[in-house]
């Protein structure tokens, strides 16, 4: 069963549920019976970063197939939902969970309401103008923070969000108990660490294609000079050293030092492995080695058949 609490599987059913940060219950998880598919519950794992902020939001969360790719489907208090997905029509080729971008529409069950809150996918048009989201692609940010603005313009939002929080941050829900300092977890707490849940997917996809062009996309998303995993990593770790200084302390200057080593010691690999990805994509697959070619087993030869004995000799009158 899904569980994204170490409390239990059933714990965020029975109404113990942990209140977040910002002080709004954690929605509960869906209740049918799809949720204990191997399906259902893969696709609720490679959307764990929408689904978590959200439901930290007090929105309630689902995962559905929708024409061509899965989509989180979020009812709201008013009787209406979102729809939040790949565009249907344009993914039929694109792996699922990991689309090139999100559209987020709000639509009413009893009357005909279409409403386009975010889309990041690139235009399918030729000559149709970009939207200034579009530079956003798959990033779940700005998704979110678009659904809080435009669902408390509504009235819609459980409750309030504090500014400072960003979905990545949110993704991670806090741990309690004894075993809270406990870094190694078990099975049943992967979902505590989106991030590496969702490198550990990029890692799976690596393995798996077949194609070096496609390998090459994959490491664009690490190497990427603006918004790869690489310089979102020293970006952390500069802001880690920022919160340490905070404490005024000499251990924490000390601290911070180090932080912002790290953080250049990233960028530094990030300009070392930005050629890699050119690297990767001038590769290509070695073309199949032909098996050898079966001979026929040789018959062996039948020795020549026994010649039919000779007839007997006529004697011979005797010589006069």
């Amino acid at each position: 069963m899904v569980t994204d609490d170490p409390g239990g599987p059933d714990s965020s059913r029975s109404g113990a549920r942990r209140e977040p940060a910002q002080g709004v219950p954690l929605a509960p998880l869906p209740e049918h019976r799809n949720v204990n598919t191997a399906w259902w519950q893969e696709q609720w794992r490679r959307h764990a970063h929408i689904t978590t902020p959200l439901r930290q939001r007090g929105l309630g969360c689902d995962i559905e197939f929708a024409l061509s790719s899965f989509i989180v489907r979020v009812p709201l208090a008013d009787s209406s939902y979102l729809i939040i997905g790949p565009p249907q029509e344009t993914t039929l080729n694109a792996p699922f969970g990991d689309p090139e971008g999100w559209t987020v529409t709000r639509h009413h069950a009893d009357h005909e309401l279409f409403e386009v809150i975010y889309d990041s996918a690139p235009s399918a048009g030729s000559g149709a103008p970009e939207r200034p989201e579009v530079r956003h692609g798959m990033s779940a940010t700005p998704l979110v923070e678009a659904i809080d603005q435009h669902l408390a313009r509504l009235g819609l939002l459980p409750g309030p969000v504090s500014s400072a929080r960003t979905p990545l941050v949110a993704a991670a829900p806090e741990r309690h108990g004894p075993d809270a300092s406990d870094p190694s977890g078990d099975a049943d707490d992967a979902s505590v660490y989106p991030c590496g849940d969702a490198l550990r997917a990029l890692t799976d996809r690596l393995n798996a294609t077949e194609s070096h062009a496609d390998a090459a996309k994959l490491l664009h998303q690490i190497v990427d000079p603006d918004n790869g995993l690489l310089e979102q990593l020293a970006d952390f770790f500069e802001a880690a050293a920022e919160k340490a200084k905070d404490a005024e302390q000499d251990d924490a200057f000390d601290l911070s030092y180090d932080l912002d080593d790290a953080a250049a010691q990233v960028r530094d690999l990030g300009e070392i492995l930005r050629v890699t990805e050119e690297g990767m994509r001038a590769l290509t697959s070695p073309p199949p080695v032909p098996l050898p070619s079966r001979a026929l087993p040789r018959t062996p030869r039948l020795p020549p058949p026994n010649p039919p004995p000779a007839a007997p000799k006529s004697a011979r009158p005797p010589r006069r």
